[in-house]
C-alpha cells in the first residue's frame, strides 16, 4: 500500500446567533435556473483559500462547475452533460487546491481535474471495484503534498492517489464496525493530517491516519447535539474544529477534533440561516463559512461573531480547540 503523510433579515440573524452563539448569517447568492449564477441542486462547494480565493460550485443537475468571487460575483463556468473530457454526468464533489480543481464526476465513475478557469488537464477512473476504479465517487480532499483522497461511495471505501491519479492505497468495506462504511459522503483532511469521513448511512464521523488506520469516531442517529440524520459535508477552519452538515436535520454542527460538541445552527426553511438539505461546506476568504443549500438552490455564507484564537501574555497567538 502506498503512503501519503502530511507534516505536521435581522430577526433571523439574531435567532441564528442565539442558536449557535458564534456564527452569523452574512449573505447568499443563487436561485433556481440554468443561467449564470443560478443553480439546480448545488452539491459541492469549495474555496481555493491559498490560491486565487475563488469559490467553486458543482451543480448536480446542471452538470457543470461555476466559479465566483468570495461574495458571489459570477466569473465563469464549464461543463455540460456527457462522457467526454470536461463533460459530466451528475457531478458531486469539488476540491480546489494548488492551481487545480478536482471534480468527482459521479455517474461517469471518474475524477476529472482542471485549471482554475476550467481548462481540462486530466482524468482517471472508471466503473468497478478494483484499485483506481469507482462506484459513484463523492467527496474529495487534497493534502498539502498533493495526494488526492476520494470517497468511493458505493464501494464503501476511501481511495487515495497521486495528484495525477496514480493509485496509492485504500481502506474500508461495507458495514458498521470501526473502519467500515455505509454510503460515505464527505471527507476532510485538516492541518493535523487526520482523515475525517462522513459515514452517512451509519450517522457518524470516523477519523483515521493518512493511510487508513482507525483513530476514533462519534455520532449516532438522532436529533440531539452530536447526533446525526445523514451527515454529509465536512469542513474545518484549520484550528482543530470540525464542521458537519447534518443533511436531513437541516443544520450545521461543529465539534472539537475528537468529536466533543461545540455548537449548531440551522432549521428547515428558506430564510437566512435556514436550509433545505445542506450539502457540502467549506471555509473561504476572511474565515467565511460557505454552505451549498441544495434544495434552496443557493450558496449561503456565515461569519464567526468572535475570533477562534486567543493571545497569550507574550503576544503569541494560540488556536483554540487543538
Amino acid at each position: 500500500m502506498g503512503r501519503c503523510v502530511l507534516a505536521g433579515s435581522v430577526a433571523a440573524a439574531a435567532l441564528l446567533g442565539a442558536a449557535s452563539g458564534e456564527f452569523l448569517y452574512e449573505n447568499e447568492w443563487g436561485s433556481f435556473g440554468t443561467g449564470p449564477g443560478q443553480f439546480n441542486q448545488p452539491f459541492g462547494v469549495d474555496c481555493d483559500v491559498r490560491g486565487n480565493g475563488l469559490v467553486y460550485v458543482v451543480e448536480y443537475l446542471n452538470h457543470r462547475v461555476q466559479y465566483f468571487t468570495a461574495t458571489g460575483g459570477y466569473l465563469g463556468q464549464w461543463g455540460s452533460y456527457g462522457t467526454g473530457d470536461g463533460e459530466f454526468r451528475y457531478p458531486w464533489g469539488v476540491k480546489a487546491r494548488w492551481g487545480r480543481v478536482y471534480v468527482s464526476d459521479t455517474r461517469n465513475h471518474r475524477i476529472q481535474y482542471f485549471t482554475h478557469a476550467g481548462s481540462f488537464l486530466g482524468r482517471w477512473g472508471r466503473y468497478g471495484a478494483g484499485d483506481g476504479r469507482f462506484s459513484n465517487p463523492r467527496g474529495i480532499a487534497v493534502t498539502r503534498e498533493g495526494c488526492v483522497y476520494v470517497v468511493d461511495c458505493l464501494n464503501h471505501r476511501i481511495q487515495y492517489f497521486t495528484s495525477d491519479g496514480s493509485f496509492l492505497g485504500k481502506w474500508g468495506t461495507k458495514g458498521d464496525g470501526d473502519g467500515q462504511f455505509n454510503g460515505p459522503r464527505g471527507i476532510l483532511i485538516p492541518p493535523s493530517g487526520k482523515v475525517y469521513v462522513a459515514d452517512k448511512m451509519n450517522n457518524r464521523i470516523q477519523y483515521f491516519t493518512p493511510d487508513g488506520v482507525f483513530l476514533g469516531k462519534w455520532g449516532r442517529e438522532g436529533k440531539g447535539n452530536g447526533e446525526f440524520t445523514g451527515p454529509r459535508g465536512l469542513a474545518g477552519p484549520g484550528d482543530g474544529r470540525i464542521f458537519v452538515t447534518d443533511e436531513y436535520r437541516d443544520r450545521v454542527q461543529y465539534f472539537t477534533h475528537d468529536g466533543s460538541f461545540l455548537g449548531a445552527w440551522g432549521m428547515r426553511g428558506s430564510g437566512p440561516g435556514e436550509f433545505r438539505l445542506p450539502a457540502s461546506c467549506a471555509f473561504g476568504p476572511y474565515g467565511w463559512f460557505y454552505v451549498a443549500d441544495e434544495r434552496n438552490h443557493r450558496i449561503q455564507y456565515f461569519r464567526e461573531s468572535r475570533p477562534a484564537v486567543e493571545s497569550d501574555s507574550l503576544g503569541r497567538v494560540r488556536a483554540l480547540f487543538k
